[in-house]
């Protein structure tokens, strides 16, 4: 967890809970909160022109996700909508600023944490460049991999879905369930009961 429970409590945080499908927040709503992950997973996602959902991010137990925005006086550039019934804490933005000016080493916490997720960003983004799906999925599940400590092949129960992979790449969910296909014939993954491992 980014920020102790019992701290964020102590300064009048509350605990909503959210079913599978809700919207935390909408794009272009203000930012009001810090919030926090106490059980479940959140996808961050905006949707293209065409329709398309892209998915920024899938933050999950310990997570707290858009907490830049408490920062500054912008709209949310991005919906976070509850994948699993979730558990948030939040405490409003003004009572966030006053813990942080209370206990200043909290807010390199959140830094850290925020620059961490975006050293993941820019890892991720890169297959972007590369049109082959393969090597787009691979460089996505291996960094992941990479990041929660994974070495063995075939080690790493991939956390996604095939369509959130789709939303994650910016590819048609056509194309990476015959990508998976061929990187399991190459045996680069390995499919146990539809779930891939890498």
């Amino acid at each position: 967890m980014i920020i102790c429970e019992n701290l964020l409590f102590s300064h009048g945080a509350e605990l909503q809970h959210y079913n599978s499908g809700d919207y935390i927040f909408k794009e272009e709503s203000t930012p009001k909160y810090y919030l926090q992950i106490k059980s479940g997973t959140v996808k961050l996602s905006s949707f293209l022109e065409d329709g398309k959902e892209f998915i920024h991010g899938i933050p999950f137990d310990g997570h707290c996700f858009a907490e830049t925005y408490i920062f500054h006086s912008r709209k949310y550039a991005v919906s976070a909508v509850a994948v699993t019934d979730c558990e948030i804490i939040r405490l409003e933005k003004n009572k966030l600023i006053k813990l942080v000016l209370e206990k200043p080493e909290l807010l390199l916490k959140i830094y850290s944490y925020t620059a961490d997720r975006m050293r993941y960003k820019h890892i991720t983004s890169a297959p972007f460049s590369f049109r082959d799906p393969i090597t787009k999925l691979n460089l996505l599940m291996s960094h992941v991999k990479a990041h929660f400590g994974f070495e063995e092949q075939f080690s790493f129960p991939v956390p996604y879905t095939r369509q959130q992979l789709a939303s994650l790449t910016g590819m048609r969910i056509e194309t990476v369930i015959r990508a998976i296909k061929k990187m399991e014939q190459q045996n680069i993954v390995k499919i146990d009961n539809s779930k891939i491992f890498i």
